[in-house]
């Protein structure tokens, strides 16, 4: 049987750790604020259901691996804090990859959102 009250703690502690990470990361916030934008640009623009899809897994895809990138800094700092030059290498890394998929992101609005910017300023 579900605990309502377990699993209502655990959607508590989950938008805590959202937030926590939303308050002291700046890179979070901007992407957000991007997120928020494109879902604005997928109601004005008439999407296709898979173009929606697409939009929305880039989304999430970016978001979860900077939160990712907030849970790597705060375990290597806790473990090896700045006495390893691996610690500045998987800090590096985790970043690398949110900057991979932040492009890969920036490559799927930009060919999905393109021709309607260009019929839009076409005439």
């Amino acid at each position: 049987m579900v605990d309502l009250g377990k699993l209502a703690n655990s959607f508590r502690y989950a938008a805590r750790g959202v937030a926590r990470v939303a308050h002291e990361e700046q890179n979070f916030r901007i992407e957000l604020w991007i997120a928020v934008a494109v879902v604005a640009l997928m109601f004005i623009f008439n999407l296709t259901i898979t173009e929606r899809s697409i939009l929305s897994l880039a989304i999430i895809l970016t978001l979860v691996l900077e939160l990712m990138n907030s849970i790597f800094e705060r375990m290597v700092d806790l473990l090896k804090p700045r006495i390893h030059n691996y610690v500045e290498d998987i800090k590096d890394i985790m970043a690398g990859t949110v900057l991979v998929a932040s492009l890969g992101s920036l490559l799927i609005g930009i060919l999905i959102f393109w021709p309607h910017f260009s019929r839009l300023f076409a005439g």
